[in-house]
């Protein structure tokens, strides 16, 4: 018996190759869900499965949810018109499924005003846990 290449064995209808197909097709569903969703809830959710008709997306929580449950229509639309058997998406909480993206918080440097308006409100203050708090965001802004 000769070797086979894994591609022949993952492609083959006895081997891996239903699983390898719905992956790749996941895949480039996953891609088009990019295009299609606004950037900021495909950022907050991901595509996770495709059943004949239905697309399967979770949602990193139940405001990102809520919103893509309205836009359901519209992303069902937008899979049929590039080719995809849609007639709904399907929206699910995920739970903690979700890494979070490096670099989406990013420190912001205050304006001068800002820094000035602090200044002051820190001088007007006593002694306390809020001036403390408030002395800390001004050394914070003045390294940045």
């Amino acid at each position: 018996m000769r070797d086979k290449p894994l591609e022949d064995f993952l492609d083959s209808p006895d081997g891996a190759g239903k699983v390898l197909a719905h992956a790749r097709l996941l895949l480039r569903l996953s891609r088009l869900y990019r295009e299609i969703a606004p950037a900021y809830l495909s950022e907050a959710s991901r595509l996770v499965n495709y059943r004949p008709g239905t697309v399967v997306i979770h949602a990193a929580n139940g405001a990102v949810a809520a919103k893509l449950r309205q836009l359901a229509p519209t992303l069902a639309d937008g899979f049929s018109r590039r080719g995809i058997e849609c007639a709904a998406v399907q929206v699910k909480v995920g739970v903690g499924e979700l890494p979070a993206r490096p670099g989406n918080s990013r420190q912001k440097p205050l304006s001068r005003q800002a820094f000035q308006t602090l200044g002051g409100l820190r001088e007007a203050l006593p002694d306390s846990s809020l001036r403390q708090a408030v002395d800390t965001l001004i050394q914070r802004s003045a390294s940045a």
